[in-house]
């Protein structure tokens, strides 16, 4: 059995390309970890909640959510990769 593949990698730099916008899907990063929220309703118009922006490291915005980061694990959300400092 081959090894599994490594999980892509991207910088801030990098994440904030997936808006949405320009045929990208919308990315956020949580501890360290890429999600695709392109197919939640809750990011379908490109803002959550009025607050955040696809693009962006979320990690430092959930402790003022009404949610856990148990929201990671919906089947809409999609981990992508990893975010790495560069």
């Amino acid at each position: 059995m081959p090894p599994p593949a490594a999980e892509p990698e991207f910088t801030e730099q990098q994440l904030r390309a997936y808006t949405g916008e320009r045929g990208y899907p919308m990315y956020i990063a949580y501890a360290g970890v890429v999600y695709d929220v392109t197919r939640c309703p809750k990011w379908r118009l490109g803002l959550h909640e009025r607050l955040h922006w696809p693009g962006q490291d979320l990690t430092a915005e959930l402790g003022d959510a009404p949610h856990s980061a148990g929201v990671f694990g919906h089947p809409c959300v999609k981990r992508v990769g990893r975010l790495v400092a560069r």
